[in-house]
């Protein structure tokens, strides 16, 4: 892993992914537990975390714009939690109770090769991924 996508975990891990989130929410148990939930998985704790709308998102790159090829988990108000993607146009994968069965799906659903997030933007990832490819 490296500092850069470390950091990155280190941040949301330790604000959960607000900057001050309300403590009243009703997002803030299961944000906290689905983060922590998909930290503890190598497979996802290489790639770049993001968050935004209670939502934790991951990606292959480092730097803006991040790639949108992987699945996100979001949390429900009611203790749920959802998956979507890889992108806003793709439909809702399933719902659950739990934090691990929703980490699972996302793991179940990873593009080949994944991992760990290349230090750099998405159309550079692509390039380089073009080049090796070309080999």
């Amino acid at each position: 892993m490296t500092d850069i996508v470390e950091a990155a975990w280190h941040q949301i891990l330790t604000t959960v992914g607000e900057p001050s989130p309300p403590e009243d929410t009703p997002l803030l148990g299961p944000f906290t537990e689905m983060v922590r939930v998909a930290y503890a998985e190598p497979q996802l704790r290489r790639l770049y975390p993001w968050t935004g709308m209670w939502e934790l998102h991951f990606s292959r790159c480092t730097e803006f714009r991040p790639t949108w090829d992987i699945p996100y988990i979001g949390a429900l108000g009611d203790g749920r939690y959802y998956v979507e993607g890889p992108s806003r146009s793709s439909p809702r994968i399933a719902e659950t109770d739990s934090a691990q069965a929703a980490v699972t799906m996302v793991i179940e659903r990873l593009p080949a090769h994944c991992g760990p997030a290349f230090v750099g933007s998405a159309e550079e990832l692509a390039a380089y991924e073009r080049a090796r490819d070309s080999r």
